[in-house]
């Protein structure tokens, strides 16, 4: 049987090691049309930056190393520019010496991944990076024509992870997103977080900004949109990816979502002999089993593998894709996991959220740092939606805990339940995940009530609602919310008599632990009273971050 794969990194490769794995006699061929058929593509902005100094570190496995150990034909510069599909052939284009031959296929496997969205095409000044080759590139520019500053056009993962190795590089960066926040796997208030961190490193962060014009000069590129021109030295086009089905369209192949290739949950094309994996197709999510495109080279090397399993051993296990993932950003961790609070919105489902800002470890442990979490569960049933966490460390942990927990289809209360490793370098006692889960608990049993941020501008003008702020005189005097009063909780039973019972209350703290206890203290005498969920130090990203 004769495999051909057009496509190597994540998921080409991983389906072939896979096969070859579980059948010695097969003749497997993959077609790459870069120059590297296996790499850490994740691992390339961090080459720009000579943070990953050895070029060869970018490769993980080559032509040569594919065939001592697997026995696995690869040509790379070669590509499969049509298919055949009546007589099971491609036509190949060797980007060497550009001859094209013609080969047959028994089973193909289209894993051709996605493309960049350009708004120009790349030149001298203007880059994309998506290939180990961009890489090359965009370092070579910089460290010959000593460049001092950069725009680049999107704030996703790569906009992100390649605008901090430049930073790191002495290279002065404007960055500009079209949406009102960066990241669109957050929300907006959790994105605050991230946009103070950005600007506190010297990015020209401009938010709302939509490109309408891109000029080159001999030694600048000039980007406009309709209220500004930005001019810098160099030009990165990070807007986003689409699926290269451009071959699967020629072939006229159906398609799915966003032009990808639509594929059963065996990876069938609508060609019985034509398999696709990897960015360019789309799967049913998880969580509600809405049809779903995730570039990821996690869910990608899945497809791989249980491709390779099911033609060779017939089994079955469905990808179902979470989109979990992770982005450093300078000091800063975010995390996220399922639905964000945009899209169940959009999908009209009955959720509800909590924010906590616990400690990474014990604070008494040099080191703590904050975290800020966003966990949105079902309204209904409290079985786990979403999750999103921004902090300095220990942000990977949590958020691959959740995502296990809604693997498995938890309650968010069953959070509590958890036992996890303790050490002080390392946690607490009550872990942040056991800590969603009392929030949750209480929720559930009627002990608080809760308002967020978004809330706040109304109950401002709500005659019928006191606002009250329970931290330290001096926390309140450095910012508040407009209108509260201040009354720390350690003094908050002695001046009972001071709050109206005729009014709803409103507590509000640092992070929303101290204003619930405050809670506590006045429902049991007789207060009609909720608290800030996130408490002011939430409120505050969100409201200053201009």
């Amino acid at each position: 049987m004769k495999y051909v794969i057009v496509g190597g990194v994540a998921g080409g490769a991983s389906f072939a090691c896979r096969l070859r794995r579980l059948d010695e006699k097969a003749e497997i061929v993959i077609y790459e049309k870069t120059n590297f058929v296996s790499y850490a593509n994740c691992g390339l902005p961090y080459y720009v930056s000579s943070l990953i100094n050895d070029k060869n570190k970018l490769t993980l496995q080559t032509p040569m190393s594919l065939k001592a150990r697997f026995n696995i034909d690869v040509f790379v510069n070669h590509e499969v520019i049509s298919i055949d599909k009546d007589n099971k052939t491609i036509k190949v284009k060797n980007l060497n010496n550009n001859e094209i031959i013609t080969t047959n296929y028994d089973k193909l496997i289209l894993s051709p991944g996605a493309e960049a969205i350009k708004l120009t095409e790349n030149s001298k000044r203007i880059f994309e990076l998506k290939t180990v080759e961009d890489s090359y590139r965009l370092k070579d520019f910089i460290v010959n024509n000593n460049v001092k500053s950069a725009t680049i056009i999107g704030g996703g993962f790569i906009g992100l992870e390649i605008l901090e190795n430049l930073v790191e590089s002495n290279i002065k960066v404007t960055l500009l997103e079209g949406k009102d926040h960066v990241l669109a796997n957050l929300d907006k208030e959790m994105a605050s977080f991230v946009h103070h961190e950005l600007r506190n490193h010297g990015v020209n962060l401009k938010l709302n900004t939509l490109v309408t014009k891109i000029e080159e000069t001999s030694d600048k590129v000039v980007v406009s949109s309709k209220e500004e021109t930005f001019t810098s030295d160099i030009l990165i086009q990070a807007v986003g990816v689409k699926p290269n089905s451009k071959l699967a369209i020629d072939a006229k192949l159906d398609l799915d979502i966003k032009n990808t290739i639509k594929v059963n949950d065996n990876f069938n094309t609508s060609d019985k002999d034509i398999f696709a994996i990897g960015d360019v197709i789309a799967l049913d999510s998880f969580l509600d089993n809405s049809r779903v495109n995730i570039p990821l080279a996690g869910i990608a090397n899945k497809e791989g593998r249980e491709l390779a399993s099911f033609l060779k051993l017939g089994t079955f296990n469905k990808v179902k894709p979470l989109g979990t993932s992770i982005l450093k950003i300078f000091s800063l961790a975010a995390g996220s996991t399922g639905f964000n609070e945009e899209q169940l919105k959009l999908k009209k489902i009955n959720y509800d959220k909590v924010y906590l800002s616990p400690a990474n470890h014990a604070t008494y442990y040099p080191g703590a740092s904050l975290l800020t979490i966003k966990v949105l569960f079902n309204k209904e049933n409290y079985e786990l939606l979403g999750a999103q966490i921004i902090g300095n460390s220990g942000v990977d942990k949590r958020i691959d805990v959740l995502a296990t927990a809604i693997r498995f289809k938890a309650k968010a209360y069953e959070l509590t339940d958890l036992e996890l490793s303790y050490a002080p370098p390392f946690g607490s006692a009550k872990d942040p995940i056991n800590m969603i889960g009392y929030l949750v608990e209480n929720l559930k049993n009627n002990l608080v009530k809760q308002v967020f941020i978004e809330n706040i501008p109304s109950l401002i003008k709500n005659d019928s609602y006191m606002i009250i702020d329970v931290r330290t005189p001096d926390e309140y005097h450095l910012g508040h919310i407009p209108t509260s009063i201040n009354i720390p909780l350690d003094n908050l039973r002695e001046r009972l008599n001071e709050i109206d019972k005729t009014k709803k209350v409103c507590l509000i703290c640092h992070s929303a632990l101290r204003s619930y206890i405050g809670c506590r203290i006045l429902t049991q005498n007789g207060f009609d009273v909720c608290h800030l969920s996130g408490g002011y130090r939430l409120y505050s990203s969100y409201i200053n971050d201009k």
